[in-house]
C-alpha cells in the first residue's frame, strides 16, 4: 500500500521569517493593479517553493508563480569610511484566477 503525502494548511512560524513584509510603491502598485501580483520583501535564504507555501498558508490564497529578485545594498560613504546597506530578496507573487490579498484597500 503506497503512502500519502499529507498536505497541511495550518500556518507555522517559519511562514513569517520567510514573508517579512508586503513592498507598497508606486512600481508594486502598478504591476499588482489587476490585483493579481503582490510584492513581498522575504528572507533571502528561501527559496520558491518555501515562499509560495508560506504565502498560501498564511493568507490563505492559491498561488500561481513566484518570481524572485536579489538586491544589493547600497554603497553609502561617511567621512573617510565606506559602508554598504544590508541587501535583499524580494518576491513577485501571481495568485490564481479568483484569489485575492487585501493589503491596502480602502485607503
Amino acid at each position: 500500500m503506497a503512502k500519502t503525502k499529507k498536505t497541511t494548511t495550518a500556518v507555522k512560524v517559519g511562514d513569517y521569517a520567510t514573508v517579512l513584509s508586503p513592498v507598497i510603491t508606486e512600481k508594486s502598485a502598478l504591476i499588482g493593479a489587476n490585483g493579481r501580483v503582490v510584492t513581498f520583501r522575504v528572507d533571502p535564504r528561501a527559496s520558491k517553493d518555501e515562499i509560495r507555501g508560506a504565502i498560501e498558508r498564511v493568507f490563505s490564497v492559491k498561488v500561481e508563480g513566484v518570481r524572485t529578485v536579489r538586491y544589493q545594498g547600497k554603497v553609502k560613504r561617511t567621512a573617510r569610511s565606506v559602508g554598504r546597506r544590508a541587501g535583499y530578496k524580494k518576491a513577485y507573487v501571481t495568485l490564481a484566477e479568483g484569489s485575492k490579498i487585501e493589503l491596502v484597500e480602502g485607503l
